[in-house]
Formats: structure tokens, C-alpha cells, sequence
């Protein structure tokens, strides 16, 4: 998977674990003498989360992490396309987590795991862009 220029590969930072969230908007509509009613008013958000594994003395080193910290830091929404040619559409990190474990005597790390929260940025509706001037 890439997002911006930020690659995933199994021979450096290696996601394993892909969690997609959808959401739709039913919000209650409150009534007199009646329970509420539910009316909908389209897609609500999206979000995935990708939970991996970095073993710094491999490829890639700590610099990983620092890596994705500074997608994130960009403050732009990042096009996200997975292995297999899917583009996902443009995503924005939202949370990056990292737990260390394992460590050499001199404290450095021996693996590292990360938990990166992306949610979708929300382009446009196509009916939207054709409306503008």
C-alpha cells in the first residue's frame, strides 16, 4: 500500500491488520406523542486504521515512524492505493501510536509497533463541481 509517498512493504514498515469503518447519517427527528423518527441524509464518515510491526534492525531502521510523522505534519490530504491498483481516494492521518519493545542493552528498540488512524478527507460530490463556475 502507498500513501503519498510513503510505502508499506513487508520489507520495512509491514501492516498487518486493516480495519475499514463506514458510516451513514440517520439522525432522530423528535415528534410529539410519537417516538422519534430516523431520517437520512447520506454517507457520514469513513475511516481506516492500519496496525503493524517495525523491526528496526531490519530495512527501514526507526526512521519509519519519523517518516509517517512527517506525512502527517504536511497537512494535506494523502492519496492512498493499495497493492493491488485500488486507489482508495485522498486520506488524512489523524493519529499515529507507537509502542517499543524488545530492547537492546543500550535501549534502542528491537521492534516497534504502530497504529495509524487515516480518515477519509471527502472530495467533492460530482454534482458540487459541476454546479461551480
Amino acid at each position: 500500500m502507498m500513501m503519498g509517498g510513503y510505502r508499506f512493504a513487508v520489507s520495512a514498515a509491514a501492516y498487518e491488520e486493516l480495519t475499514h469503518t463506514a458510516s451513514w447519517r440517520w439522525p432522530a427527528q423528535e415528534r410529539i406523542g410519537a417516538t422519534p423518527a430516523r431520517q437520512y441524509l447520506g454517507p457520514g464518515g469513513e475511516e481506516i486504521s492500519l496496525r503493524g510491526t517495525i523491526y528496526p534492525a531490519h530495512r527501514g531502521g526507526l526512521g519509519q515512524i519519523d517518516a509517517m510523522r512527517a506525512e502527517a505534519g504536511r497537512g494535506r490530504p494523502l492519496m492512498l492505493i493499495d497493492g493491488d491498483g485500488r486507489v482508495w481516494g485522498k486520506w488524512c492521518i489523524t493519529r499515529l501510536e507507537q509502542t517499543q519493545r524488545l530492547f537492546y542493552a543500550a535501549g534502542r528498540p528491537r521492534k516497534v509497533e504502530f497504529r495509524l488512524t487515516l480518515v477519509h478527507y471527502g472530495e467533492a460530490p460530482e454534482r458540487a463541481r459541476e454546479a461551480r463556475p
